[in-house]
């Protein structure tokens, strides 16, 4: 009998070490696992919507490499977050379906915060603001907003160009036509070749350009209106747009954002 149980007492024994470095093991893979899991989430990489043909936002330089203000400013906020980024180009004119089809992560290119656009997806604070600015050739017998009657007018398809030039009813109905391009870049290579007799576009845009050949463009005083540009986000990605907000945050605090501004614009121009 006692032979037996000393048997049944080591095979008890035996038993609960057994168990206790089976959940030490489980524990320790558990730990382990979760540290993968983090170091997943810090690393994931964020895919960025955007118009490549959009200078100075984000467009691609000689050697092909996308570039620009809202380039740097992603890779920066990217970088205080601890994710890689990937910058891809996208139809802009599909850029709410390229989103919430979670193709792209968030839409960073110069985009205006409207309130038909957070019906459907989420912005971050206003970064900067812009107009909606008319541009002629230096030889144009346009002066002023009432001057583009009867005129074939200029926009990017898909741009807050055409939402501004539209909301102004008065002046849109006394247009000859409301011409709608891919991209500016081609719009105004027929400005310049008189295809079209103005171009609406987006502030930072039309002066990047005119700065370039001030001797051929005019920028009208009369405008289309101020808008604000935001970083959208789809609508349960809550988290990924409460991190950007403080990262965007921090880098105003700290000058970042003023030193990048001041590389492609000359000035501080962040709202």
């Amino acid at each position: 009998m006692k032979k037996l149980l000393s048997t049944l007492l080591t095979l008890s024994l035996s038993a609960i070490l057994l168990s206790a470095c089976g959940n030490e093991a489980n524990n320790n893979a558990a730990s382990d696992q979760n540290a993968q899991n983090n170091t997943a989430t810090a690393n994931t990489k964020i895919v960025i919507g955007l118009d490549d043909n959009f200078p100075p936002m984000g467009f691609r330089d000689e050697q092909g490499q996308i570039v620009g203000f809202d380039i740097e400013m992603a890779q920066e906020a990217a970088k205080r977050m601890g994710n890689e980024v990937e910058f891809k180009p996208i139809d802009w004119n599909a850029k709410e379906a390229e989103l919430n089809g979670k193709r792209v992560d968030l839409l960073w290119n110069g985009l205006t915060i409207t309130e038909e656009r957070k019906k459907n997806i989420n912005f971050t604070t206003p970064y900067m603001e812009n107009h909606q600015i008319i541009i002629v050739t230096a030889t144009s017998p346009i002066k002023t907003k009432a001057d583009l009657a009867n005129k074939v007018v200029g926009v990017q398809d898909g741009s807050s160009a055409v939402n501004a030039v539209e909301a102004d009813a008065q002046t849109a109905a006394t247009l000859k036509e409301l011409k709608k391009y891919g991209d500016n870049v081609t719009a105004l290579m027929d400005l310049t070749t008189g295809r079209i007799e103005a171009l609406v576009v987006d502030e930072v845009v039309g002066r990047y350009y005119v700065a370039k050949k001030p001797n051929d463009y005019v920028v009208l005083e009369d405008n289309f209106g101020t808008e604000e540009y935001g970083v959208g986000a789809r609508k349960e990605d809550t988290e990924l747009l409460s991190k950007l907000q403080k990262a965007m945050d921090d880098m105003k605090q700290d000058g970042t954002s003023a030193k990048i501004a001041t590389k492609w614009f000359g000035k501080d121009i962040i709202k």
